[in-house]
């Protein structure tokens, strides 16, 4: 016997609730996420700041892997997340320059911001259409960094949501990092002789490493401190008329720019310049090979040393 049909209809329209629920549960969006906001403009800071708050914050790093952090934009969601940030973190000495807009409103708003730029000792751009100007690639100190992350702790520290004792913890382990980064590096360097420790890059970015570890900045491809600049046929002469007189055996090229003006540089010298890409402004996704400080530095300074003592 047939069963009724009652009962089928029954059992499909059962199975029509099910299938609805399943549907519903599985689009629905996820819990909202109750831990304090932390937006950071770069990629590089953005790695500092999640190892210092671990889970206790949501960390929202704006400046993809890769990206140039002179030219990078926002979506307006990006924006709209800025501006519900429980403490805004950025350079503050003109890299975000794509970004910079963002920043002011968020600042005329009275938006918590931590400006790294206010926790170092600045220096300026020596030559180029920018000198005079502060140079806002610090990190190339791992001391100056370690500035940033002590102005940054009670900063942290005062975001509701977030456990001073455990951020102390994670700040002293991160600062440890630090300084053995500082002391490895320190000791790589010195193996460089006197007479090759000359750097020619992409752009500005080697102020602070040169200041802090004794290297003379031969020139820089793209004069200034932005990559949206572009050199003239005189600054390109005057590279490698340096390049020759320095007998520089490397130039060194950035990982966020294209490398073609440093090679067109070593072919028009004429002389055996080896080109050798950094990782300078940005950090890489996982697989990229700087996925975050401590190793972006680590892999910089064994490049610097191997291109400078072949």
């Amino acid at each position: 016997m047939r069963p009724p049909r009652l009962h089928s209809r029954a059992a499909t329209a059962l199975a029509a609730v099910g299938l609805l629920t399943a549907t519903l549960t599985a689009c629905a969006p996820p819990a909202t996420d109750a831990r304090p906001l932390v937006v950071v403009s770069t990629n590089i800071l953005g790695d500092v700041v999640e190892q210092l708050v671990g889970d206790q914050a949501r960390v929202v790093t704006l400046m993809k892997p890769n990206a140039d952090p002179h030219s990078f934009e926002i979506s307006a969601q990006e924006a709209a997340t800025l501006r519900e940030a429980d403490l805004i973190v950025s350079n503050g000495l003109g890299l975000e320059e794509g970004l910079q807009q963002h920043l002011d409103a968020a600042s005329a708003s009275d938006a918590r911001t931590f400006v790294a730029g206010d926790a170092i000792e600045v220096l300026d751009y020596s030559e180029g259409d920018a000198a005079g100007m502060p140079d806002s690639h610090f990190w190339t100190d791992p001391a100056q960094m370690l500035a940033v992350v002590d102005a940054l702790e009670p900063a942290l520290a005062e975001i509701e949501g977030i456990d001073p004792d455990a951020l102390q913890s994670s700040v002293a382990d991160y600062r440890t990092e630090l300084d053995d980064l500082d002391a490895e590096m320190t000791d790589a360097f010195a193996r460089i002789p006197a007479d090759r420790r000359a750097l020619v890059t992409n752009h500005h970015v080697f102020g602070y490493l040169a200041e802090r570890f004794d290297f003379d900045v031969v020139g820089a491809v793209i004069p200034g401190g932005t990559t949206l600049a572009a050199p003239s046929a005189s600054d390109l002469a005057d590279l490698v008329d340096a390049v020759e007189e320095t007998g520089v055996p490397a130039i060194f090229a950035e990982s966020s720019s294209p490398d073609r003006l440093a090679r067109a540089l070593a072919d028009e010298a004429d002389i055996d310049v080896e080109v050798i890409e950094l990782f300078t402004e940005s950090l890489t996704d996982a697989d990229g090979g700087a996925p975050d400080y401590l190793t972006m530095m680590r892999v910089n300074t064994e490049r610097i040393v191997s291109g400078l003592t072949r």
